[in-house]
């Protein structure tokens, strides 16, 4: 993305705040989790954040429009996830328990307590997994065009991590970006998020996407805690989904948008981040 659609980005985020409140600037931290670094950037001070968290071989840069402009009211922490970014990236398992080991150590760094998080896409699986391992340190979810089930059946997921594993990866997964922009109108921004999600390692991504084959990820357990669902309005999100998320989810704000692609806080920051802001307003999440 061009230097000039970055600051209409932050523009845009900023105007879901009061004019007094002038987007942040982050500061840039990391600690270690198992020898590697973790990178992440915060906004803020306080033991209650929120954090945001990437989804599949994308980076903390997705946030662009929601980190600096909340950061001026709220401790915000957005992280590069191992294996993304300006994180380490070993040659590991990518595997939930780690990403959310991972956002644990963060917070530990950081001093937080507690966290409202916030996961795109694949980053709902990670948030999903830092509940079960870490529910006292979880006040809310916020899932954004993620799933709590598979997309798909074994077989067509594990003909996909065969896809990711392939010599021709770059231009298989090329194709897979383009499909999920297209309905993005700025051709600066499908730029960059197809430059950053290819900037991710051949090996971190196809590890990341074969381990969510394990179906203890997809168990149907309670999520006792506030969730916002934000999705994309598509033949996927249908009725029967809905109800399979009431099913497991007592308190859900369940919200579907019409006119946006899979990269919706993206496309529409300032919307997305009032009704970030109105889903902690209502649950007194907000200190």
């Amino acid at each position: 993305m061009s230097r000039i659609g970055f600051i209409a980005l932050l523009v845009a985020s900023a105007a879901a705040l009061p004019a007094e409140d002038a987007p942040q600037v982050g500061s840039s931290r990391s600690t270690k989790l198992d020898g590697a670094k973790v990178h992440y950037t915060e906004y803020g001070a306080g033991e209650n954040a929120l954090v945001f968290v990437h989804g599949w071989s994308c980076d903390e840069t997705f946030w662009a429009a929601q980190a600096p402009a909340l950061g001026a009211k709220f401790r915000v922490i957005t992280i590069d996830l191992p294996g993304h970014g300006q994180s380490d990236k070993p040659q590991i398992a990518y595997t939930m328990d780690l990403y959310a080991r991972a956002i644990d150590a963060v917070l530990r760094d950081a001093k937080v307590k507690t966290a409202t998080l916030i996961g795109h896409s694949n980053g709902t699986p990670v948030i999903r997994q830092f509940y079960r391992k870490f529910p006292e340190k979880t006040r809310a979810l916020v899932i954004v065009e993620g799933a709590l089930r598979p997309f798909g059946d074994k077989a067509m997921m594990e003909k996909f991590v065969a896809q990711l594993k392939a010599p021709n990866y770059e231009e298989n997964t090329g194709k897979m970006i383009d499909s999920m922009t297209s309905p993005i109108h700025d051709a600066a921004m499908r730029e960059k998020i197809k430059t950053a999600m290819l900037r991710t390692p051949q090996y971190v991504s196809a590890s990341e996407m074969e381990a969510t084959l394990d179906p203890e990820l997809w168990k149907p357990d309670k999520i006792d805690v506030p969730v916002l669902m934000i999705l994309a309005k598509q033949p996927l999100w249908n009725a029967e989904y809905e109800q399979f998320v009431h099913g497991i989810v007592p308190d859900l704000d369940y919200q579907m948008w019409e006119g946006v692609s899979h990269f919706v806080m993206m496309e529409q920051p300032a919307k997305f981040n009032a009704a970030l802001i109105a889903f902690l307003e209502k649950h007194k999440l907000l200190l």
